[in-house]
């Protein structure tokens, strides 16, 4: 496969959140929970730092899988949540396949429990992925914001991705790869307060910036 490098475009790209249910949240054993609580928020903020288009969706929610949680609604209250009842690849859901299609955005980003079966982690991530990239999209897997039962599953879902096209990135490099530029808006201002929230040890790096301009001594080196 010839690689070409497509470059993620706020203008172009949308943000998928695929079944981050709370039963399922369970199932992610290859992230501390702490830490996989903290993507996936920042994985559904990021459509709100971008502008990102976002549909959400859950999988029989009515069962032992829960429901999306509640900060995930409260930060995309008109965006479409397709409730699927059955399919395990998303696409296969003609109402979410049409919201997708809908935004008119020819990139993706995606994360989701469980990883091989979502793009970034194995089935919920890389079904759907695949299919996506089978529909013509350019597919970008946030790998912090997917989860499933070990690392040996997160890596083989990840491969299987990689080996069909999908780019699989950290938010980190989502988020800057979405931004670009500092001077860019979004840009410092919005990306600073983001990543204090959402990945404390690029918050502190500025934080400790900014201690260092009010009240700090030149180290004279």
């Amino acid at each position: 496969m010839v690689f070409k490098y497509e470059r993620l475009d706020k203008d172009k790209a949308m943000l998928l959140v695929v079944d981050h249910q709370e039963g399922l949240f369970q199932l992610a054993r290859d992230t501390p929970p702490v830490a996989f609580k903290s993507s996936i928020l920042a994985h559904a903020a990021l459509g709100k730092v971008f502008g990102l288009p976002t549909v959400l969706t859950s999988s029989a929610e009515t069962g032992p899988n829960g429901p999306l949680p509640q900060e995930l609604l409260e930060m995309h209250p008109d965006a479409p949540f397709i409730k699927r009842n059955g399919e395990v690849n998303a696409w296969d859901n003609p109402e979410f396949r049409a919201a997708v299609e809908a935004t008119g955005r020819s990139q993706v980003i995606i994360a989701g429990i469980t990883t091989d079966l979502t793009p970034a982690t194995s089935v919920c991530t890389a079904f759907l992925a695949l299919s996506l990239v089978d529909a013509g999209y350019a597919v970008y897997a946030n790998s912090d914001a997917s989860g499933t039962f070990d690392a040996k599953t997160a890596r083989d879902a990840n491969d299987r991705m990689r080996a069909a096209g999908v780019q699989v990135l950290s938010m980190f490099a989502v988020a800057l790869e979405l931004m670009r530029d500092w001077r860019n808006v979004p840009g410092t201002r919005e990306l600073l307060p983001f990543f204090d929230k959402y990945l404390p040890e690029y918050g502190f790096l500025a934080r400790a910036h900014d201690a260092a301009i009010a009240s700090g001594t030149a180290s004279g080196l």
